[in-house]
């Protein structure tokens, strides 16, 4: 069984910065996309930034500029590293990543816990 561990929400006041990191446990043969997400009290999920396997990265246009989205190979880990943060950028995160979790088996889509990122004024 695969599942992913996220790591790095909090508090912090208004010009803040937070990392948060993603990394999947339990076997699997390669991990291809990932991406951040992120969902406001009674709002919908909405994607935040999306990674390839290559290194190239998009954003939501609500966060060009302040948050990047990286990635570590070898250890299999995303990261989104959030700085200038603002009180609407509170939202729970979610990690995505597209696993295989064998060498012939489709992509599946596997999501994160969620990790609580709260911006006070």
């Amino acid at each position: 069984q695969v599942q992913l561990v996220e790591s790095g929400g909090g508090w912090v006041q208004a010009g803040g910065s937070l990392r948060l990191s993603c990394v999947p446990s339990g076997r699997f043969f390669s991990v291809a996309g990932n991406a951040w997400y992120r969902q406001a009290p009674g709002e919908q999920r909405v994607l935040v930034a999306t990674i390839n396997s290559d290194g190239a990265a998009n954003y939501a246009d609500f966060v060009k500029g302040r948050f990047t989205i990286s990635r570590d190979n070898s250890k299999n880990t995303v990261y989104l590293h959030m700085s200038s943060l603002q009180p609407d950028d509170t939202a729970v995160y979610y990690c995505n990543m597209k696993i295989r979790r064998r060498q012939n088996n489709p992509l599946l889509d596997y999501w994160g816990q969620g990790t609580q990122v709260s911006v006070s004024s």
